[in-house]
């Protein structure tokens, strides 16, 4: 027979275990885990592309890496607010909007850094100085913490550069008028 105490510590194992778990499971949809990019094209023999196809669509077929401006030409803004329900718990996007633990994002894109009204930034951006243009944002999104060591930003950044570029079409519509595309 278990005695009332070792009751009480079996149940505090349980409440301990169930709580590490709900934690985990919580702060997952607060910042997914990294997903590593599967390269279908290098295991399926994919990469081979015939040499009668356009140029642009065979590389981007054969896995090659795309120039910004033509990855920004095809992003979806739509697409881009879905990837960015991530940010919303630490950022706003509407003119005039309260700043959380990041600042306000609206019309971010083409305005200096470290720019936005009663927001404590990091030492960090503050030093970097510039504006956020879009290979900027686009190195920024893709590791934070690489492009700006000592940000206070706990994003760890998006691995691929197709939701990255949807991202900045969504911040780019931000703004009363939103900034020209590179060519």
């Amino acid at each position: 027979m278990w005695s009332t105490n070792t009751n009480n510590i079996i149940g505090a194992i349980i409440i301990a275990l169930w709580l590490l778990a709900g934690s985990n499971y919580i702060g997952n949809l607060v910042i997914p885990p990294f997903e590593p990019v599967y390269d279908a094209a290098a295991n399926t023999g994919a990469a081979k592309t015939p040499a009668k196809k356009a140029p642009q669509k065979a590389a981007a077929e054969a896995g090659a890496p795309q120039t910004l401006p033509v990855l920004l030409a095809s992003a979806d803004a739509g697409k881009g607010k879905k990837i960015a329900k991530k940010c919303v718990a630490c950022h706003t996007f509407d003119k005039g909007g309260k700043n959380k633990v990041g600042p306000n994002l609206y019309a971010i894109m083409g305005k200096d850094r470290a720019s936005v009204a009663k927001f404590n930034y990091s030492g960090a951006i503050k030093k970097m100085g510039g504006k956020w243009g879009f290979e900027d944002m686009d190195q920024f999104l893709t590791k934070p913490k690489v492009f700006m060591p000592k940000t206070k930003m706990a994003f760890t950044g998006l691995k691929k550069a197709g939701d990255r570029a949807a991202v900045i079409m969504y911040l780019r519509s931000f703004a009363d008028a939103p900034m020209a595309l590179p060519k």
